[in-house]
């Protein structure tokens, strides 16, 4: 990866990986993983390196360990799909068996609408799955071929907006200020 790339490519992330590494993110990481989630597609590895005071080439290499350590599991934009003529935007509450979820969620995932699949630990609903769609048509195909997977749909709640934002853990400069005082 050149060190002046300010374009990742979006990559899917893939829910059936397992990463055996005992990757240890040091404040460099953790500078450079804010700096991302603020802005992936303009933070250029020079600006990361400014940022953290490390030179580019540090910055690419450690992205790619990153990478590699399955900690960045890919590059995704923001979309207001409002704007892209995708005003529906609904949550399903569902529930599958434990020994089928990973491959039922890795096949939700491959449907054209799909925008997020969460995978809960606790309570009888163990899967939440977000889509879009322009009309009611579109979100009831999606259902429909969601529900033939072997996965009971429990609830269906219509989204109003989502506000996503940098996890402020991996920002040092606040974490030092906080501990000093």
């Amino acid at each position: 990866m050149p060190s002046n790339h300010s374009c990742r490519s979006y990559r899917r992330p893939q829910t059936n990986t397992l990463y055996m590494s005992n990757y240890q993110l040091d404040d460099v990481d953790r500078q450079i993983l804010y700096s991302l989630q603020e802005d992936a597609r303009n933070n250029s590895n020079a600006d990361i390196s400014d940022q953290v005071g490390v030179s580019p080439s540090t910055v690419g290499n450690r992205i790619q360990q990153l990478e590699a350590n399955g900690i960045i599991r890919g590059y995704q934009p923001n979309i207001d799909y409002d704007k892209a003529d995708l005003p529906l935007r609904v949550l399903f509450i569902c529930t599958t068996s434990i020994t089928e979820r990973a491959d039922l969620i890795q096949d939700i995932l491959d449907l054209p609408g799909v925008t997020n699949v969460t995978e809960l630990m606790t309570g009888n609903n163990n899967i939440l799955v977000e889509v879009v769609g322009s009309n009611n048509k579109d979100i009831t195909q999606l259902a429909t071929a969601i529900d033939t997977r072997n996965i009971s749909m429990n609830e269906e709640i219509l989204i109003k907006n989502n506000y996503p934002q940098p996890a402020g853990i991996f920002d040092i400069a606040d974490h030092y200020e906080d501990t000093e005082q």
